[in-house]
């Protein structure tokens, strides 16, 4: 009998995993009219119900008299058996406890709700009779989502007022109140509609990933095309087939401001919205899409990095958009690679992958070249464009004033671009006005009080904010150190402050600024985007942000105002990281007719990576790359994990690393090595102290097996904290 889809009948002891940090299963016996393996449960747990899935039969070491029986059977569809084995080897191998996993997966508001109907509340036609503030904040939360429905207590959320104040709008039609169906049917999406016209090596590689969809089975493959090479609209059409054929998809976006532009696109090619997932739709959009996944209606989904977690009930095809994006890697709580548990999910599933990336990671290129992975190129530009030429500013013979970062090389071709009618764009990966704030009196930088991390001026929001916890605080006036006032300074540029020299350099140009923490939704950020695509601005200053898929097609120049950035530390992924995202932004320059060129200022023109960029050699540069790595036996040529013990305390964190360095001895059978204890390099966060090892292992070294034993080997005070991160990919 399959344990994936045994039925156990009324009083059958049976497993239930919860969702409660317990370290194993529970036994209870069977309801009446049984229940299947996979069936969403509440069970008794201690005085509470809580809710959990029957995992199988019971492990049998209590008497049967004794079991406490389910209390309810909800009535949604069972977890899948491929599901439950995904979440097991997911588990596994990110060394997550069982139920922290399963929680990722039953995050959905209202699970095991009686369907009906339900008040939903929107954007009227009509008008205030009067009008308060606690009411516009009601409507312009509306008015930025007029697409979107919410729950009353949602929505008196967002505006930050009370329910009674929106539910004094419904009277006069300025909020309009309805009784909808709870979790309605997606529209139909039609696979059949013709697509865009494409181009022969499109054509190409979109046959190669429709046949891949059509042999069934299990298979990933890297498309790898430059940018604007189409490769959206080719891997539309693997989703075209999987569609076709009945199957459920899922396409990964790396961020949430890329969503309403490509829903538009989904839309114009399938003739409907699809289903989405990630923190910018509302509950009662969450709840939804889950449930419709789990029926099978909901036939796709485009998500954020969580969306893997969704109950398909028959999952064809996943594709990861950008698949080189760092935001992919999840950081806290369940730590684990949205890629990598892509292809473990789909080989569950036996479903396709897609890794769609202009500058793939060099562990997918890897892959390929291992014979795991196919690949399909695009290598030319779409249309009439071409590739942007690259040339960088050699900073080192460039006048460039005290406080001023833009060249004058640099300045020059951005007067040639207004003049011509054209768009530029000035990047800086840094957010905000200045890095670091100096007190010229003592000396001292301000500190954030809960972490071992500076205070980033944010001027245009008038406020301090660390990016490593979220603490915020107004600008002072005083020194928070020495009490004097007037003496606090901007050291280093943000991209806040790029905006002021560039609107002095330029003072009659249109300027527009894009970074993350300016815009307070997506949908703000797609009008601003959808703006400067139409000519409302001729300098744009950006962050990474700008870095992904959007699509200006007056943008001839792109200026780097500081390559050399991403090139400091010790990150072993350091040049991999500058050389994509130095690709990708340049990519966006010349994405129509008129051709394009990025300009790199530079301190280190002649750096490896600074001429492997301005070449073009993206073979060449991976497989140098790929050479050290295998040299120093490091991913993807070998295995880390990273080892982050918190207290708050910093004695107590730095005792338990020290006992687990003293019991390295360990993991000698797993042939790994152990780095530290030593201070993190942002020693603390939120209050508590932070100390790192770093586990160094051959790359089929049985690794998490070595690691789980290590660990328990020693007593974890109860104010500490240990994580274990698989495949590492910050080292902060």
């Amino acid at each position: 009998m399959d344990p994936m889809t045994t039925h156990f009948p009324q009083g059958t002891p049976i497993a239930v995993l919860t969702t409660q940090p317990l370290d194993r299963a529970l036994d209870y016996r069977a309801p009446d009219g049984g229940v299947t393996a996979g069936d969403y449960v509440q069970v008794p747990l201690g005085p509470r119900l809580v809710l959990g899935v029957v995992w199988g039969p019971a492990a049998g070491d209590w008497p049967v008299e004794k079991l406490r029986g389910v209390a309810r059977v909800l009535d949604v569809p069972p977890m899948a058996g491929a599901f439950r084995d995904f979440l097991e080897r997911a588990a596994a191998y990110t060394l997550t406890p069982m139920p922290a996993m399963l929680r990722l997966a039953m995050r959905t508001p209202g699970l095991g709700e009686a369907p009906g109907k339900r008040r939903v509340y929107g954007l009227g036609t009509g008008t205030p009779d009067r009008a308060t503030a606690a009411r516009d904040k009601v409507l312009s939360v509306l008015r930025d989502r007029p697409a979107d429905i919410f729950a009353l207590s949602e929505l008196a959320d967002l505006a930050g007022v009370s329910s009674g104040v929106v539910k004094g709008l419904v009277g006069s039609g300025a909020v309009l109140e309805q009784a909808v169906p709870r979790d309605a049917d997606y529209p139909p999406l039609d696979p059949q509609r013709p697509s865009k016209p494409l181009a022969p090596d499109q054509a190409d590689a979109a046959e190669t990933l429709r046949a891949s969809m059509a042999s069934g089975g299990y298979g990933t493959t890297l498309l790898k095309g430059v940018t604007g090479s189409g490769k959206t609209e080719v891997y539309l059409e693997a989703v075209a087939e999987c569609l076709a054929r009945g199957r459920q998809a899922l396409v990964l976006l790396p961020e949430i401001a890329l969503t309403a532009e490509f829903l538009t696109r989904v839309e114009a090619r399938f003739g409907a919205r699809p289903a989405e997932w990630h923190s910018g739709v509302t509950q009662a959009e969450r709840r939804r899409a889950w449930g419709k996944s789990a029926t099978g209606q909901a036939k796709l989904i485009v998500g954020a990095r969580s969306s893997l977690f969704l109950p398909f009930r028959d999952l064809g095809l996943i594709v990861v958009d950008e698949e080189h994006d760092t935001s992919y890697k999840q950081e806290d709580g369940v730590l684990y690679s949205a890629r990598d548990m892509a292809v473990l999910r789909a080989a569950c599933e036996g479903a396709q992958v897609v890794l769609a990336s202009a500058t793939p990671s060099l562990e997918s290129w890897a892959n390929v070249e291992a014979g795991k992975y196919s690949r399909v190129d695009l290598t030319s530009r779409f249309g009439v464009s071409v590739m942007p030429k690259l040339a960088t500013i050699d900073m080192r013979s460039e006048e460039v004033g005290a406080g001023r970062w833009v060249s004058p090389t640099l300045r020059k071709a951005i007067e040639q671009r207004i003049i011509d009618g054209e768009q530029s764009l000035i990047f800086l990966n840094r957010r905000g006005y200045a890095p670091v704030t100096l007190c010229r009196a003592c000396g001292q930088q301000v500190a954030c009080h809960q972490c071992d991390a500076r205070m980033v001026e944010h001027r245009f929001l008038k406020r301090l904010m660390c990016h490593q916890c979220g603490e915020t605080a107004p600008m002072p006036d005083a020194c928070p150190s020495c009490g004097v006032e007037g003496k606090l300074a901007p050291v280093g540029p943000g991209v806040e402050r790029m905006a002021e020299e560039v609107a002095s350099l330029f003072p009659e140009a249109r300027m527009a600024i894009l970074s993350s923490d300016l815009f307070n939704s997506a949908r703000a950020l797609k009008a601003k985007v959808e703006e400067i695509a139409q000519g409302g601005a001729d300098i744009i200053v950006g962050t990474q942000l700008v870095a992904k898929g959007h699509n200006f097609p007056k943008l001839t120049l792109v200026g780097v105002i500081d390559a050399d950035l991403g090139l400091q530390g010790s990150d072993l992924r350091a040049a991999e990281r500058t050389f994509q995202l130095m690709r990708q932004v340049s990519g966006r320059a010349g994405r129509a007719e008129a051709p394009g060129t990025a300009l790199l200022q530079t301190y280190q023109p002649d750096h490896p990576v600074i001429r492997a960029i301005l070449a073009g050699d993206e073979e060449g540069f991976l497989k140098e790359e790929a050479a050290q790595r295998r040299a120093a036996g490091v991913p993807p040529y070998g295995r880390m994990a990273g080892i982050v013990i918190s207290d708050p305390d910093a004695q107590v964190a730095f005792d338990l690393g020290n006992a687990l360095a003293r019991r390295s001895a360990m993991l000698e059978e797993a042939g790994a090595e152990v780095y530290g204890p030593a201070p993190a390099p942002i020693s603390r966060i939120r209050g508590r102290h932070r100390v790192r090892l770093l586990v160094k292992a051959p790359r089929q070294s049985p690794l998490q097996s070595a690691l789980s034993r290590w660990v328990a080997s020693v007593e974890i005070p109860r104010s500490a904290r240990l994580s274990i991160d698989i495949d590492p990919q910050s080292f902060l």
